[in-house]
């Protein structure tokens, strides 16, 4: 297992809590951004910069991403695609994003995207909190204890 990252829009609560894992788990963690990230030294946690442009992260992480592999992200789009080949996503609030529930998911996004593009303000998420921290760390420290020894 690894575990990749769409960095760009990562809460810094989910990149410390990522980090702390890595280095207890011995997992590889893999940060990729269209900017520079500084990370903690650790033969476990690496970055990727990819070019500047529209979805050049999810890109990478969609070529990258394998069965068994962990992605963290809130990207729909991206989830479906990784989801596709196997791999298993966790949002940075925790949710964990699957076969059985990804569908609903891109259709419900299309349509705020739409609603969106017609003119009406459909808010955003609340911000993120220290409860959304923690349910994230609950369900990461699941998923990493069940992974296939190595």
């Amino acid at each position: 297992m690894k575990i990749w990252v769409d960095a760009d829009a990562c809460p810094v609560a989910v990149r410390e809590i990522l980090y702390r894992a890595a280095r207890r788990t011995e997992v590889l963690l893999t940060l990729v951004a269209n900017q520079w990230l500084k990370t903690p030294p650790s033969p476990w946690i690496r970055a990727i910069q990819v070019p500047a442009g529209f979805d050049e992260a999810d890109k990478r992480i969609a070529a990258e991403a394998a069965a068994g592999d962990l992605v963290i992200t809130a990207d729909i789009p991206l989830a479906a695609a990784v989801i596709a080949n196997g791999a298993q996503v966790l949002d940075p609030r925790g949710e964990p994003l699957d076969a059985g529930n990804i569908g609903e998911r891109v259709t419900m996004r299309n349509l705020m995207d739409t609603l969106r593009s017609g003119g009406v303000d459909t808010g955003g998420p609340p911000a993120y909190s220290t409860a959304d921290a923690k349910a994230f760390a609950d369900r990461l420290d699941r998923l990493l204890a069940r992974r296939p020894a190595r």
